[in-house]
């Protein structure tokens, strides 16, 4: 699996009320929540965001509450992947659970701008920075792991074991 377009680059300690704010958890539906994901950090965000672009992020990406609603604002706004220097725990796990590709990789994350055009292969964990002409080697998943994000995430996955 792979995961290519534009970086939307942020800082250390992104949180998830700002990922997606509290006043919209009134609302379960995932095309709503990805109208107004980013929209404190970056108000364009829900605007310019196409199909297949990544999320850099620094340190302690997802901090916060443990709100399912983030991973599933940014995956439902259309970005690929996140790639960030580390995530709080419950970020992480959030992602995978809900079929997010997230990526820890410090070098990446120093060498890619805001614009930039960048590839992800989720199942080496390479990431090229196609702008820059770089590659660095991020940790790539478990097989387990890529299959619960190949299904969509958890609940897919349970589901599709059990209709076999």
């Amino acid at each position: 699996m792979k995961g290519k377009g534009s970086a939307f680059k942020y800082g250390d300690n992104v949180d998830t009320d700002v990922i997606i704010p509290a006043r919209y958890l009134n609302t379960s539906v995932h095309s709503e929540l990805a109208k107004h994901c980013m929209e404190d950090i970056d108000a364009d965000f829900a605007k310019n965001v196409k199909e297949g672009d990544i999320i850099v992020g620094e340190k302690n990406f997802g901090c916060g509450s443990s709100r399912e609603h983030a991973p599933i604002a940014i995956k439902a706004s259309g970005v690929s992947c996140v790639i960030a220097k580390s995530f709080a725990r419950i970020f992480y796990r959030n992602s995978i659970n809900i079929g997010l590709p997230i990526l820890e990789c410090p070098e990446a994350c120093d060498n890619i701008e805001s614009g930039d055009e960048v590839e992800v292969n989720f199942d080496t964990g390479k990431i090229k920075n196609l702008t820059k002409n770089m590659e660095f080697q991020g940790e790539a998943f478990p097989e387990f792991m890529q299959e619960l994000i190949a299904a969509g995430g958890l609940a897919a996955y349970i589901k599709n074991k059990g209709d076999k």
